[in-house]
């Protein structure tokens, strides 16, 4: 570090061109940054946009003392430095500016004196009149906590020629506490004794405070996304545990070959709580339903596994899909939330071959025949919110072998054209798969290819039956 006393190790300054030239581009990036942190949307619930805007927050304060230090290295040592006073007339430093935020000083041991600049007693909080501090009173304004570290850098500085790079925090008369970055050097004298100690004190204060910002937001997000991902995982290890046995193996009611799959969105911190299920009942009938329930998260999936296990007890007791509908319904009227998102619940007879079927928010069943598919008319039902209690209108439509059902929940057509026809022709761009597939599970794994590379934003389940 230069030192008036210590001349020969004064480096030659770098060309004021070049200087210039790297405080222009630091005054376009920070101008950049600056824009990126506006323009940033504030959502303080939101840990991501936190961390993300304390990280902007702290590259400016960077950027800002990168071109306060160029500034002064284009400029010259100030007077200080150079061994004279600054004159009169000099404008003070800006309150608050940055150039306010670095001092300097000089302790020398022979005589005694102390030298401090204008800005390293605004630093302190000093009035002018009150002079510098000496080495010995210096640690009355810092931390009980920081003042052995204080005197352990001096003492090495003074004692063993070691150069000072440490930070300790000092109070001011007016009660602010600051963050203060020291570096010195001794400077020797002719015998290679300590004469003097020379220092630069920063005002790191609001530095540390970014930091402190980008550290805590960081935790912040980090303990977020911890617990995101393990509630995602109960969720999806509770979600595969109620949904039905026969998804991965094909099998399934005697009358059906059935599969199923639930679709997870690619932009989604938690599952949510969709279903797919088939039970076979004791007469050889097939209730098979879809469906989901609004929200995410642990408390939901159990919720929707209540559910299914209220859907399943039901239909092993007969209940027709319109009147269990309305008893799933009923069943969370009682609480705010979760709530009933959609419902499709279908009862197949074999022996007649014929499917009768209740929806509520829920896409109409899809029926593919000789290579083509089209929508099966939805009953003129009631929607979700009807009286608790209330018996949704049934639809009904007779099936033949070989034909292919394909059920689904609505997150993986939403933002499709709200028509059915619409929403329906990526399934029937599969009819033809469909037609040479060898069982309902072919079928599922093709539209898992077909939807699953979509991204769908929100999940969502898919159960295909072919009829034996």
């Amino acid at each position: 570090m230069p030192s008036h006393l210590f001349a020969e190790r004064s480096a030659q300054p770098p060309g004021r061109d070049t200087v210039d030239s790297l405080i222009s581009q630091t005054r376009r990036l920070r101008g950049d940054v600056d824009a990126v942190r506006r323009d940033a949307i504030v959502d303080e619930d939101d840990p991501q946009v936190r961390w993300q805007r304390a990280l902007c927050d702290l590259a400016v304060h960077q950027l800002d003392d990168l071109g306060t230090h160029l500034g002064q290295l284009k400029d010259g040592l100030p007077p200080f430095e150079q061994g004279s006073e600054a004159p009169d007339d000099a404008p003070p430093p800006e309150t608050g500016s940055l150039l306010s935020r670095v001092g300097t000083a000089e302790w020398n041991l022979l005589n005694d004196q102390v030298r401090w600049s204008d800005e390293l007693q605004q630093i302190f909080g000093r009035p002018a009149e009150s002079g510098p501090m000496s080495l010995d009173e210096l640690p009355s304004m810092v931390f009980a906590e920081d003042q052995g570290l204080l005197t352990s850098m001096v003492t090495d500085c003074l004692i063993d020629g070691k150069p000072i790079d440490g930070e300790f925090r000092i109070v001011r008369s007016d009660g602010r506490v600051r963050t203060l970055h020291m570096t010195g050097e001794p400077v020797l004298d002719a015998d290679g004794c300590t004469a003097s100690m020379w220092a630069v004190l920063r005002d790191v204060s609001e530095l540390r405070r970014t930091q402190r910002a980008v550290r805590e937001s960081r935790d912040t997000l980090a303990r977020k996304q911890h617990v995101d991902r393990t509630e995602r995982r109960i969720a999806t290890e509770l979600q595969e545990a109620v949904l039905p046995s026969w998804r991965d193996s094909g099998e399934g009611p005697v009358s059906l070959d059935t599969a199923g799959h639930c679709l997870a969105a690619a932009d989604s911190a938690l599952i949510g709580a969709n279903w797919f299920d088939a039970v076979e009942l004791p007469d050889g009938g097939v209730v098979l339903s879809v469906g989901d329930i609004t929200g995410s998260g642990v408390t939901t999936t159990s919720t929707m596994a209540m559910l299914l296990g209220a859907l399943r007890g039901m239909a092993l007791a007969g209940v027709r899909p319109g009147a269990l509908l309305g008893h799933l319904n009923q069943l969370l009227d009682a609480s705010a939330q979760p709530a009933l998102g959609s419902a499709l619940c279908c009862h197949f007879d074999p022996a007649t071959r014929t499917l009768q079927w209740a929806q509520a928010g829920s896409p109409a069943p899809l029926l593919f025949r000789d290579g083509t598919g089209r929508v099966l008319t939805p009953p003129a039902g009631m929607l979700l919110g009807a009286t608790s209690g209330a018996k949704y209108e049934q639809a009904e439509a007779r099936l033949r072998s070989g034909d292919l059902l394909v059920f689904h929940t609505d997150g993986l057509t939403r933002g499709a054209d709200a028509r059915e026809g619409s929403r329906a022709d990526r399934f029937f761009a599969l009819a033809s798969r469909f037609t040479v597939a060898r069982a309902a599970q072919d079928c599922v794994r093709s539209i898992v290819e077909e939807f699953g590379e979509s991204e769908p934003g929100d999940d969502a389940c898919v159960m295909a039956a072919r009829v034996r």
